[in-house]
Protein backbone atom coordinates (compact mmCIF):
# COMPACT_ATOMS: atom_id res chain seq x y z
CA UNK A 1 0.00 0.00 0.00
CA UNK A 2 1.59 3.24 -1.11
CA UNK A 3 0.97 6.57 0.89
CA UNK A 4 -1.76 8.35 -1.21
CA UNK A 5 -3.33 4.87 -1.21
CA UNK A 6 -3.09 5.15 2.84
CA UNK A 7 -4.41 9.14 3.08
CA UNK A 8 -7.51 8.02 0.71
CA UNK A 9 -8.30 5.62 3.63
CA UNK A 10 -7.39 7.76 6.56
CA UNK A 11 -8.44 11.01 5.56
CA UNK A 12 -12.21 10.22 5.66
CA UNK A 13 -11.79 8.10 8.82
CA UNK A 14 -10.11 11.16 10.02
CA UNK A 15 -12.93 13.55 9.85
CA UNK A 16 -15.78 10.86 10.96
CA UNK A 17 -13.41 10.44 14.50
CA UNK A 18 -13.30 14.10 15.11
CA UNK A 19 -16.78 14.56 13.95
CA UNK A 20 -17.76 11.71 16.78
CA UNK A 21 -15.94 12.86 19.32
CA UNK A 22 -17.07 16.55 18.77
CA UNK A 23 -20.59 15.33 19.07
CA UNK A 24 -19.65 13.70 22.23
CA UNK A 25 -17.87 16.30 23.98
CA UNK A 26 -20.90 19.21 22.74
CA UNK A 27 -23.29 16.46 24.50
CA UNK A 28 -21.17 16.55 27.83
CA UNK A 29 -20.90 20.33 27.61
CA UNK A 30 -24.48 21.20 27.27
CA UNK A 31 -25.78 18.00 29.18
CA UNK A 32 -24.11 19.68 32.47
CA UNK A 33 -24.72 23.27 31.54
CA UNK A 34 -28.34 22.32 31.66
CA UNK A 35 -27.77 20.35 34.52
CA UNK A 36 -26.03 23.40 36.59
CA UNK A 37 -28.80 25.58 35.33
CA UNK A 38 -30.99 23.65 36.89
CA UNK A 39 -29.02 23.36 40.26
CA UNK A 40 -29.04 27.46 40.29
CA UNK A 41 -30.93 29.14 37.82
CA UNK A 42 -29.88 32.53 39.11
CA UNK A 43 -26.52 31.21 37.60
CA UNK A 44 -27.72 30.76 33.85
CA UNK A 45 -26.40 33.76 32.30
CA UNK A 46 -22.64 33.08 33.51
CA UNK A 47 -23.68 29.13 32.81
CA UNK A 48 -25.00 29.76 29.22
CA UNK A 49 -21.80 31.85 28.60
CA UNK A 50 -19.54 29.85 29.61
CA UNK A 51 -21.12 26.78 27.92
CA UNK A 52 -20.98 28.62 24.53
CA UNK A 53 -17.42 29.69 24.63
CA UNK A 54 -16.88 26.06 25.44
CA UNK A 55 -18.50 24.54 22.55
CA UNK A 56 -17.13 26.94 20.37
CA UNK A 57 -13.84 25.24 21.19
CA UNK A 58 -15.01 21.86 20.96
CA UNK A 59 -16.06 23.08 17.24
CA UNK A 60 -13.10 24.18 16.44
CA UNK A 61 -11.17 21.64 16.89
CA UNK A 62 -13.30 20.00 14.72
CA UNK A 63 -13.09 22.36 11.85
CA UNK A 64 -9.18 21.97 12.40
CA UNK A 65 -9.49 18.09 11.49
CA UNK A 66 -11.42 18.97 8.81
CA UNK A 67 -8.80 21.71 6.87
CA UNK A 68 -6.20 19.42 7.89
CA UNK A 69 -8.20 16.59 5.61
CA UNK A 70 -8.81 18.99 2.60
CA UNK A 71 -5.31 19.85 2.51
CA UNK A 72 -4.09 16.65 3.22
CA UNK A 73 -6.59 15.89 0.12
CA UNK A 74 -4.28 17.42 -2.56
CA UNK A 75 -1.16 15.12 -1.48
CA UNK A 76 -3.49 12.05 -2.59
CA UNK A 77 -3.66 12.95 -6.71
CA UNK A 78 0.15 14.52 -7.14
Amino acid sequence: MDAQTALGFALPATVGIAAIASGLGLGKAVSSAMEAIGRQPEAAGKIQTAMVIGAAFIEALTIYALLTVLILQGKIGG
